[in-house]
């Protein structure tokens, strides 16, 4: 169906962050000349005991369907004259339509609201002349120290703690727990490292205070945020088995710990490298707050409201799979995440705004360039990786990273950076 728009009376109202509402009259000859036509499709193909296809009576079709002939007909003239007040309009929605007010009769007009958010309109006065400290994130020896004990932990080995005694946090037990409150149920078997947080705290105390080959009987309170059953049983009662106990043996910090850990000689290849990849990551850290800082500047010298469609996309981007959380949740997690969100949705208008005023924009060559050097990096074949990345839908996310760079490289020029005192 195609509705005359000029045939419509529409309205536009302006509400805060973006929100418009179109309130529209769809006049009443048009919804009776649809109903009919409706009743008519329907009455041509339908087969009722006791009547010849096509010849039903109109009362009878009434009678039995129409009331579900006018809700559907209702839904599919609110949806095409709000399409077509939204071309009239020049009104491009970045939501759904949220559709209310609905008032209609029997030979009256159908009148309905219906609103929605619109794309910001981001006018960025002033993009310089600001003073921002440039971030410094040093890299300290005890960082470097840090990551060479990871290294040993990964080639450590776990050995049997032959003396007698208690487990401690840091060693890895063997366990078999059974649930005495449960008939039936047969024991099960777990092995973890005390002190990691794998365990109930009060499980992890109760294997504390028993010695390998022997068991002991525990009630053990369940928090509310356990797992499903802990809405069932708040306690319960545990007989838990320890078969035995493990210690991590950490080789020596050496020029053999180097060779095992990767292409090194020597103990000092290694602690270079890590350096560097430390360095690397401050580097990476100190440009990502310096450009948020550049971002904080250039809003609060042109302040603009964000759609609130726009902070719900990116809370529900957040949590991952939105539709297992309950709307109860979102709302708590949407409040917790409120201002990250809106600075988030802030930075993203403004490089879009600065990229199209400007024409800072990802060129092809600028893309086959930087898959080419991450293909040298990866020692693979560039076009085998620009077809994975294509595959996978990463090729905008690419453009989008090389496009914030030249972004934020024009902005760092327009402003004064100053090095941390």
């Amino acid at each position: 169906m195609a509705i005359d728009v000029s045939r419509l009376r529409v309205s536009v109202e302006e509400g805060e962050r973006w929100r418009r509402t179109l309130r529209i009259t769809v006049p009443s000859e048009i919804v009776q000349a649809e109903r009919r036509a409706a009743m008519k499709k329907l009455s041509s193909g339908l087969k009722l005991p006791g009547f010849r296809a096509g010849k039903v009576p109109e009362a009878v079709l009434e009678k039995r369907f129409g009331p579900a002939v006018e809700q559907e007909l209702l839904d599919r003239v609110i949806g095409e004259a709000y399409r077509s007040a939204l071309r009239e309009q020049a009104l491009r929605p970045i939501s759904d339509g949220e559709v209310g007010e609905v008032e209609y009769q029997p030979q009256a007009d159908l009148t309905f609201r219906i609103s929605f958010d619109v794309a910001p309109v981001v006018k960025l006065a002033r993009l310089g002349g600001f003073k921002v400290e440039r971030p410094s994130l040093p890299v300290p020896d005890e960082d470097v120290d840090k990551v060479l004990e990871r290294i040993r932990e990964q080639k450590g080995t776990w050995v049997p703690v032959e003396e007698e005694g208690t487990p401690s946090t840091g060693e890895r037990v063997s366990v078999r727990i059974e649930r005495l409150d449960a008939e039936g149920e047969e024991p099960r078997r777990y092995e973890f490292v005390l002190g990691q947080g794998e365990a109930i705290p009060e499980v992890e105390g109760a294997i504390g205070s028993l010695a390998v080959g022997s068991s002991g009987e525990f009630m053990i309170h369940i928090p509310a945020d356990s797992g499903p059953e802990a809405a069932s049983a708040e306690e319960r009662r545990l007989r838990i088995n320890l078969d035995g106990r493990q210690r991590l043996e950490l080789p020596p910090l050496d020029d053999a710990l180097a060779k095992a850990a990767g292409e090194f000689q020597t103990l000092e290849e290694l602690r270079s490298r890590v350096r560097e990849d430390l360095l690397s990551e401050a580097k990476r850290e100190e440009e990502a707050r310096l450009r948020a800082l550049l971002v904080e500047q250039i809003v609060a010298a042109n302040p603009f409201e964000v759609p609130e469609s726009m902070v719900d996309q990116f809370v529900r981007s957040a949590l991952g799979d939105p539709k297992e959380v309950p709307e109860e949740r979102f709302a708590e997690v949407k409040e917790q995440l409120r201002p990250r969100a809106i600075q988030a949705v802030k930075r993203f208008l403004v490089v879009n705004e600065v990229s199209e005023s400007r024409g800072l924009r990802a060129t092809e060559e600028e893309v086959d360039a930087r898959i080419e050097e991450l293909a040298n990096k990866g020692r693979t074949n560039p076009s085998d990786l620009y077809a994975r990345l294509q595959k996978a839908g990463h090729l905008e996310q690419l453009e989008r990273e090389i496009t914030e760079r030249k972004v934020f490289d024009f902005l760092k020029g327009e402003s004064n950076l100053v090095e941390a005192a």
